[in-house]
């Protein structure tokens, strides 16, 4: 079987391309997904997250190394496995990042990924629906909306940070990030917009775009350095797919660099370690691997919240009927409702940390709720110094990798993370919810504010991903650049990485919107490259 393009992983990048090259009737696209069609209602359902969190039918299921900086703890990371990709999987939340952060990638020498430059293709990708703003886009695939469901106790935190000092952003992805408000939701209507939905749903029709599911990229085939095919697995059916023009890797920052790695692209000296026949030693495959560690107070209320009101069978029965008659209630909820980026010292240009506000919370996300009231003020650092790396443990493709976040190992990241425990701390002393707040759950009175080791390690015990993995195919002018800044593999022709793993330095914010930037910014460098041979 032979095509023009190879799309290798359907997730929030990979629909994206897929769509943009197959528009062109003149070339064939086969795009390649793992996983399943996303054909369960739990992902088209928002709330649906809390399933899919902890599926294997759609989820990958990776789980990090034991990390040091977790007092060896290993944590879950889930990643999507279907048609969409996380995007189908995730907790709905749009967000672009800051103007610095695309304006530090140019800086690095990264030419065309300026906030600039890369704002037309934020534009070109959205259908925003919220008010109108020359910094939003109104025709593209993928829906985006101000959040439809609101509930008092977030509402009541929103009011109190404003109180605390805080301004009121009525949309953070304007251009100006700072201050508290609501998410910006990928739904429409009571329902997920995935990549899928978005970008392949409305085209699956097209003669030239051969959607392969359940099948496993296996290995790159290279010849002379140059990229001509991949092995695939699908069942016990072994077959081998090539391509003309390019191939182009989507299979997100897990999956991207282990892939590169066991087609012997990569740090010589840790593939000759596994048996791989090495094809370019590139040491940076793999290494600067990002994410955003979120720290989880936890506070007990007098009102009602989700872990309630979403037990017993009559409350079952009522949600759902709400929700098949109007599309509305609990089972639109996305992972978060309120949000706030702000500073951890007022001298900073721009905010550092995030705030993930849920009416509801458990010792773990991806288990059962508490069995009070509750909410959590779940922070992040933005910007971690903390870098880890995805090594292989085998030579196999279906072995998972070994991942080593290396948490907390910046002592920058250790202050900003207790510092983000203390602002949420200081947020919750002002009215309106302090008067709603019965006692602090996590990490509880015992642990003092002027008690910097003591929150520290609070939050290496208790701290959790918030599923954003990125930087470890990363684009660059260094020795330790994967890609270049259109995004081809250095020292190999016709390859490319189109995913998060390319961001040399992770987004201020949730991933999924850059995600599909880059795919709609990939996809017209390709249109517009010639393909030498």
């Amino acid at each position: 079987m032979e095509f023009d393009y190879i799309v290798v992983g359907a997730g929030s990048s990979g629909c994206v391309v897929a769509n943009r090259l197959s528009a062109n009737k003149n070339v064939s696209v086969a795009l390649i997904e793992a996983g399943s069609r996303d054909s369960s209602p739990w992902i088209h359902i928002p709330i649906g997250y809390f399933r899919t969190i902890k599926n294997p039918s759609v989820n990958w299921m990776y789980k990090t190394e034991e990390d040091p900086g977790l007092n060896g703890r290993s944590i879950n990371w889930p990643r999507g496995k279907t048609l969409g990709g996380t995007s189908s999987i995730n907790g709905l939340l749009y967000v672009r990042g800051q103007q610095q952060d695309y304006d530090g990638w140019a800086q690095r020498g990264n030419s065309g990924w300026s906030w600039k430059e890369v704002l037309p293709y934020f534009k070109k990708s959205e259908n925003w629906k919220g008010p109108h703003s020359t910094n939003r886009g109104s025709s593209g695939p993928l829906t985006i909306n101000e959040s439809e469901s609101t509930w008092p106790i977030v509402d009541a935190w929103v009011k109190a940070a404003q109180n605390g000092g805080f301004s009121y952003n009525s949309d953070y992805n304007s251009g100006n990030q700072e201050g508290v408000g609501f998410f910006q939701l990928t739904a429409d209507r009571g329902l997920r917009c995935s990549a899928a939905k978005a970008y392949l749903k409305p085209i699956r029709q097209r003669r030239n775009l051969k959607i392969y599911t359940n099948t496993l990229v296996k290995k790159i085939t290279l010849k002379d350095r140059k990229a001509i095919g991949v092995i695939t697995e699908r069942g016990s059916t072994e077959e081998h797919i090539m391509a003309r023009k390019e191939i182009i890797l989507s299979a997100g920052s897990i999956g991207s660099p282990q892939l590169l790695m066991v087609s012997g692209i990569g740090n010589a000296k840790d593939l000759k370690h596994h048996g791989v026949d090495i094809k370019l030693d590139l040491k940076g495959v793999g290494k600067n691997l990002q994410d955003h560690l979120q720290a989880r107070p936890i506070y007990k209320v007098s009102i009602p919240t989700i872990n309630t009101k979403t037990r017993g069978l009559w409350n079952h029965i009522s949600i759902a009927t709400q929700y098949a008659i109007r599309r509305s209630g609990p089972m639109t909820l996305a992972a978060s409702l309120g949000v706030a980026f702000l500073k951890s010292r007022p001298e900073l240009s721009n905010p550092d940390i995030q705030f993930h506000i849920q009416p509801l919370s458990a010792d773990d996300p991806t288990i059962e709720l508490h069995n009070f009231d509750a909410f959590t003020a779940s922070v992040l650092q933005l910007r971690p110094q903390s870098t880890g790396e995805i090594l292989l443990k085998s030579s196999n493709i279906r072995d998972y990798p070994a991942i080593h976040p290396n948490y907390l190992s910046d002592p920058l990241d250790q202050r900003t993370i207790v510092e983000g425990i203390r602002i949420a701390r200081r947020i919750c002393r002002q009215s309106p919810i302090a008067e709603m707040i019965q006692s602090e759950h996590a990490p509880g009175p015992d642990y003092k504010d002027d008690d910097y080791q003591s929150l520290l390690n609070w939050a290496r015990e208790t701290s959790t991903t918030i599923y954003h993995p990125t930087g470890t195919c990363k684009m660059g002018q260094d020795p330790m650049a994967v890609v270049d800044e259109n995004l081809n593999v250095r020292g190999i022709k016709k390859l490319r990485v189109v995913d998060c793993s390319i961001m040399p330095q992770i987004v201020s914010g949730n991933t999924n919107g850059p995600a599909i930037m880059i795919g709609e910014k990939a996809a017209d460098m390709i249109i517009k490259s010639k393909n030498p041979p």
